[in-house]
């Protein structure tokens, strides 16, 4: 199983700029974050933490603050080509549910069994 998303929106924070619920990630420097269509209430685990694996276009990189409601951040500073619609991988072939899951302190089970009726499902 594969759960897939998309860059929303790419912004440039500068050092001290806090983002997440509660500004819980603050940059040290500039960068690049995007946001990724794909939160809680889809079944991503809210408890994951800063530097939860994900694939932006294939390139690994990490999660930035706390996972909202609808959406995520993501670190671009790795993915300089990225922008709006680019592909994310959350978890699946080439990012193990297993990895995801330790990060957020969880299963992949659990993942997998929490996906929301509103994700969309396509059977390849």
């Amino acid at each position: 199983m594969t759960l897939a998303s998309e860059i929303i929106s790419v912004q440039d924070l500068r050092g001290g700029d806090r983002i997440g619920y509660a500004g819980t990630f603050e940059a040290t420097q500039t960068m690049r974050i995007g946001t990724v269509a794909c939160g809680y209430a889809d079944g991503y685990p809210r408890p994951a933490p800063t530097g939860t694996p994900v694939l932006v276009d294939g390139i690994r990189t990490r999660t930035l603050g706390r996972v909202s409601m609808d959406m995520l951040c993501v670190d671009l500073t790795s993915v300089p080509a990225a922008r709006v619609g680019t592909p994310v991988e959350l978890w699946g072939e080439a990012l193990p549910a297993d990895e995801v899951a330790a990060a957020a302190g969880t299963v992949s089970y659990e993942l997998i069994c929490a996906l929301a009726p509103r994700v969309p499902v396509i059977e390849a």
